[in-house]
């Protein structure tokens, strides 16, 4: 999918599709048929459950903030000649909401991410993957905050019930705890890194009416651009990069499938079957990389993270019981030109 989707942008390579078996298989996984929402959804995912696995991976090989700035600066140099007539066309519109762009961009990609570099420093894949699975309620939290959009009782409940798999998982299923204020600095980044991405989703319907290459390009780059300072920061500080050939990999990884890939695939999965169905599948991360953390990193899950997940989706579940659709189709214009 993700060659055909771009591939208008490449002078003279679209004619050749059918001729080529590659693009013709990405051709058929690109049509808007739900099966192949599934399929891009599923591979989305494990995309981003590695992400993860990566992040808690190049702790003391590559410092968060940096890690961060070299994949959006990856994705951007990817995507940024695929993305270029496709700016120009939109450029006016760009021009005329470049606040909400630039809201948008920043707290989508730039820093949503940064904050999950640095909450792995210090908690586990299994945390992490875990407490992002609570974003859904926050994105009916805000939805209510910041668009007055109305929650039923059984949803308040649903919320509050996801949050108690929240401490569950915060406290390590150890209620004392909190007595003692011992609770781990990366845990509390990560509900924040979490609130920041439902505050981004909820304020996708704000997005202008731009096509979704020219949207990715642009994130893509004002996310490189945020996260340079921060890693000069680093970089001032002494905190260096450890250079070799998986310390590339894994930029690569980060920069082309969890980045590149991975977001179109998204984005391409809500245009056949909606946000609130493709949200849904967010849940697999957990699963995937609890698993990969198991066979890459040695991490073992511990009961309360069975309790804590158990609760949260069961909240979730309750508090997703809504009548329609709250994501704009602005949100999710499919790429033109």
């Amino acid at each position: 999918m993700f060659p055909v989707y771009f591939v208008r942008y490449l002078p003279g390579s679209y004619p050749e599709l059918p001729n080529c078996p590659a693009p013709f298989m990405f051709e058929r996984l690109s049509r808007p048929t739900t099966i192949n929402a599934i399929v891009l959804l599923i591979l989305t995912m494990f995309f981003w459950s590695g992400n993860n696995v990566l992040g808690k991976w190049a702790v003391g090989i590559i410092p968060p903030m940096t890690f961060a700035f070299l994949r959006w600066s990856v994705a951007a140099v990817i995507m940024l000649p695929l993305a270029y007539q496709s700016l120009r066309e939109d450029w006016p519109t760009i021009r005329a909401n470049w606040p909400i762009l630039l809201v948008l961009s920043l707290i989508g990609s730039g820093y949503y991410n940064t904050l999950q570099y640095v909450a792995l420093v210090d908690t586990s894949v299994a945390n992490a993957a875990i407490l992002n699975s609570w974003a859904p309620v926050l994105i009916a939290v805000f939805g209510a905050l910041f668009f007055k959009d109305r929650l039923s009782a059984i949803q308040l409940a649903g919320m509050l019930f996801s949050f108690a798999g929240v401490v569950v998982i915060i406290l390590h299923g150890e209620p004392g705890r909190i007595a003692s204020l011992s609770v781990n600095r990366g845990d509390l980044v990560m509900m924040f890194a979490t609130g920041v991405w439902a505050c981004y989703t909820t304020l996708l319907r704000k997005r202008p009416p731009i096509s979704t290459v020219s949207f990715a390009g642009l994130t893509y780059i004002v996310a490189g651009i945020a996260n340079a300072p921060l890693a000069a920061y680093e970089y001032a500080t002494e905190q260096y990069v450890v250079w070799s050939w998986a310390t590339v990999a894994a930029v690569a990884y980060a920069g082309v499938l969890a980045s590149v890939i991975g977001y179109t695939f998204y984005a391409r999965s809500i245009e056949i079957i909606g946000s609130t169905r493709a949200g849904a599948f967010i849940h697999l991360i957990p699963l995937f990389a609890t698993l990969l953390a198991i066979i890459f990193l040695g991490e073992h899950p511990q009961p309360y993270h069975a309790a804590g997940f158990a609760m949260i989706l069961a909240g979730v579940a309750l508090a997703s019981r809504k009548p329609a659709e709250t994501v704009s189709p602005s949100a999710v214009k499919p790429a033109e030109g």
